[in-house]
């Protein structure tokens, strides 16, 4: 298939959908699909890269008070242009920004097949930054997008019920893979450990991803903080950049601050942890949860996205239930108690990550598409 995917997150940008849409997108070009990533420009790009795929860059901006974070400016004329002269089999747009509606609007206009993907749970941040009012028009907003598609994607079973009760339909699922050679035990390094101020036999505490108010950052030093207390000598590391990374530097100055970390420096951090806290109840999935169990690690989340469909409590890692932030931090301080479980939770946790291969997703992309072209139990959008 000729496939276009939009998309306002892409690498270099760091994020769990734009390292998913690479995956997603790289691997489909290496199984012979002609692919094309339509985004924003963004300020870490250089020269164009030798990719399997083609990238076309469009202007963009960053989004105030979220550095990192850009969005594409519609681009209706450039699109219809493309469009016309290389109609691709199928667009896909992965974000509901101001490129991603454009680009919706006008493969309609054009009659091309449109499929969309729920990536982020958008209407679940105004609590998070002080708008909770919005909550319902963004949702209006994020259904009324996803309307236009011939399918909608979604990452579990358990996000597609939720948004089947908010008015979504033609739902179907795309799960995630994991990359097992990068994300490795053996990546652990011992000098990398010692940076940290970690001893051999010490805990390292991990949390990765983006430093922002959505992510329940504070829960993750909580429960730090319940640990110092019993365990001095316990060091934590924090790995990624936000908004809130100044507030938490000076709050907690105690944290090892690496900022983001990239492929195979990424993955040594993992490995070099011991425990991860994923205190966030904002998923929509969780890629890290998936790269710390493939890293080995005891990891403590709650029961839900990534961590529901992967975790087997107290098998191959620790859950809560949704919410409970007492549980969150007891269950944290219970673990680190039962150190002598820990080499058959890490063992367990890596093996379930082998079981999840990208080649079942792409399998699945593949079917699904198709039955989006063919029309199969999907009605024209109306």
């Amino acid at each position: 298939m000729k496939i276009d995917l939009v998309t306002e997150t892409f690498p270099p940008e760091v994020n769990g959908v734009a390292m998913t849409l690479k995956r997603l997108v790289g691997g489909l070009a290496k199984r012979g699909h002609d692919m094309t990533v339509i985004r924003p420009r963004q300020p870490a790009d250089g020269a164009p890269r030798n990719l399997p795929f083609r990238e076309v860059r469009l202007r963009g901006m960053g989004v105030p008070g979220y550095r990192g974070i850009r969005v594409g400016f519609p681009a209706t004329r450039y699109l219809r242009r493309h469009w016309r002269a290389a109609p691709p089999d199928l667009v896909h747009v992965a974000t509901e920004g101001p490129l991603g509606w454009s680009a919706a609007r006008e493969a309609r206009r054009l009659g091309l097949p449109l499929i969309t993907s729920f990536h982020t749970n958008f209407h679940t941040y105004a609590r998070h930054y002080s708008v909770p009012w919005l909550t319902t028009p963004v949702m209006s907003w994020l259904r009324t997008f996803h309307a236009r598609g011939r399918m909608t994607l979604a990452p579990t079973v358990e996000m597609i019920a939720h948004l089947e009760e908010c008015g979504f339909s033609r739902l179907r699922l795309m799960g995630r893979g994991v990359d097992t050679a990068l994300f490795s035990p053996a990546r652990r390094d011992p000098a990398l450990r010692t940076s940290w101020g970690a001893g051999k036999d010490d805990v390292v505490l991990l949390s990765v991803g983006r430093v922002a108010p959505e992510k329940n950052l504070g829960l993750f030093m909580r429960s730090v903080e319940a640990l110092r207390q019993r365990h001095p000598e316990v060091k934590t590391v924090v790995v990624g950049d936000g908004p809130i990374l100044k507030k938490l530097r000076v709050r907690y100055p105690f944290v090892n601050y690496t900022g983001f970390r990239h492929d195979e420096d990424l993955a040594a951090h993992y490995a070099s942890a011991d425990m991860f806290l994923f205190p966030s109840l904002s998923e929509t999935f969780g890629n890290v949860v998936t790269e710390a169990l493939a890293s080995g690690l005891v990891t403590v989340a709650f029961d839900c996205a990534a961590a529901a469909l992967h975790i087997r409590d107290g098998e191959n890692g620790c859950l809560v239930s949704p919410g409970d932030a007492d549980g969150f931090v007891e269950r944290v301080v219970a673990a680190m108690g039962q150190q002598e479980r820990w080499a058959a939770i890490r063992q367990a946790a890596r093996e379930t990550a082998l079981g999840i291969p990208w080649d079942f997703i792409l399998d699945q992309y593949e079917r699904d598409t198709r039955d989006a072209l063919a029309g199969v139990e999907f009605a024209p959008a109306p």
